[in-house]
C-alpha cells in the first residue's frame, strides 16, 4: 500500500519531465491536476528550484500523502482538495484572475493506491463495499446505488459504453435478479457467474468494475469538459500533458489534441470553411509515448499508460 514511506511509482516520469521542460523553465508555474500521492510533482519540484506547483485532487486521502511528500519544498507546493475540473478558478486563486501557467498535467483514471484499499470499492480482489468515488466525502452516487437502483437497460448501457463489455445485457440482467448487492466480492461473482464463453486473461469482473467507477465519476465526461480550458490557461509556449491508460480515455485526447491543433474542423467535402476554428496549439507528440521495457519491468502499471503532449501557440504565424 503507498504510503510516506513507501511512496507509488509515477509513470513516464523522465518523459513528462522533458516534454514539460522543467528544468529549462526554473521558475516555471505548473499544475498537477491528478496530484495523487504527489510522485510527478515531486519529482517537478526537485528539476528546478524556484519552481512553484499548484496540486488538485478530488480524493482526500491521496492529497494527505501529497502533503507529505510535498512537506520538504514548503511554500512552493499548494495543495488543494478540488478536482481538476476546477483548475480556472484554482489557478485564479493562486496566482490572480488571468495569469497563465507553464504546464499542466493530468495522469488519468484511477491510481494504485486507490485500488490498495479495499474500502474504497474500486478492485474486487478484496472485499469492500460497493463505493468507486474519488472524493468519498461528496455526496454523489456510489456504485452500490448504480447497481441497485438503475433498470438492466440502463446498467447494460453503462457496461457496454464505458467497459466495452460485449455481454452487458446479460450481465446486467444478472446483477438486477441478484439484488441488493453491497459489496465488490459479491457483485464480482455475479459478474463472473453471468458471463460465458472461453475464459479471458483478465478476470470477467475487470470490465463491469472499469464501467461502474467511470460511471460513478463521470470520468470520460470530466476530461472532454476540461482538456479546452486547460489549454486556454496556458502561456503562449506552455504546455499540456496528458496520460491515460485506456482507450476510451486515450480517444478523447487524441481527438481534442488533433482537433485543436487543426485550423479548420470544417467536413473535408465542405468546399469554403465556415466554421472559424483556428488552431491553438501544436502536437509535440504525434504518437503517444509509452513505457519502455525496463520502466514496465520496474512498474507494470506503466503497460498500460499513454503519454500526449501538445504546446499553446501565441498566433496564426506558429502554426
Amino acid at each position: 500500500m503507498t504510503s510516506p514511506d513507501r511512496p507509488h511509482i509515477p509513470v513516464l516520469l523522465g518523459p513528462v519531465l522533458d516534454l514539460l521542460r522543467v528544468e529549462a523553465l526554473r521558475a516555471g508555474r505548473f499544475v498537477d491536476g491528478t496530484v495523487g500521492a504527489g510522485g510527478h510533482a515531486a519529482a517537478i519540484l526537485e528539476a528546478a528550484p524556484d519552481v512553484r506547483l499548484l496540486g488538485l485532487d478530488r480524493d482526500p486521502a491521496a492529497l494527505a500523502l501529497a502533503q507529505a511528500r510535498l512537506a520538504p519544498f514548503s511554500a512552493r507546493a499548494t495543495l488543494v482538495h478540488a478536482s481538476y475540473e476546477d483548475m480556472p478558478a484554482q489557478i485564479a486563486a493562486w496566482l490572480g484572475d488571468g495569469a497563465p501557467v507553464d504546464g499542466i498535467l493530468l495522469d488519468l483514471g484511477v491510481s494504485s493506491m486507490q485500488l490498495d484499499q479495499p474500502e474504497r470499492g474500486f478492485a474486487f480482489m478484496q472485499d469492500g463495499p460497493l463505493d468507486m468515488r474519488f472524493d468519498p466525502t461528496s455526496d454523489a452516487p456510489t456504485a452500490a446505488d448504480l447497481v441497485n437502483l438503475l433498470d438492466a437497460g440502463e446498467l447494460a448501457d453503462i457496461l457496454y459504453r464505458y467497459g466495452e463489455e460485449r455481454q452487458s445485457r446479460r450481465i446486467a440482467q444478472a446483477i438486477v435478479e441478484a439484488r441488493p448487492l453491497h459489496t465488490t466480492r459479491a457483485l464480482a461473482d455475479v459478474v463472473a457467474s453471468a458471463r460465458r464463453g472461453p475464459r479471458e486473461k483478465i478476470h470477467p469482473a475487470t470490465r463491469t468494475f472499469q464501467a461502474l467507477r467511470i460511471a460513478v465519476n463521470d470520468e470520460l465526461g470530466a476530461v472532454e469538459r476540461t482538456l479546452p480550458h486547460a489549454i486556454d490557461l496556458l502561456r503562449p509556449g506552455g504546455r499540456l500533458a496528458v496520460i491515460s491508460f485506456h482507450s476510451l480515455e486515450d480517444r478523447i485526447v487524441k481527438q481534442t489534441f488533433k482537433r485543436e491543433a487543426t485550423d479548420c474542423i470544417c467536413p473535408p467535402r465542405q468546399p469554403v470553411c465556415t466554421c472559424g476554428h483556428t488552431a491553438s496549439v501544436k502536437l509535440v507528440t504525434r504518437k503517444p509515448v509509452e513505457a519502455d521495457d525496463a520502466e514496465i519491468a520496474r512498474n507494470p502499471r506503466s503497460r498500460s499508460a499513454k503519454l500526449r503532449v501538445v504546446e499553446r501557440l501565441a498566433d496564426s504565424s506558429e502554426r
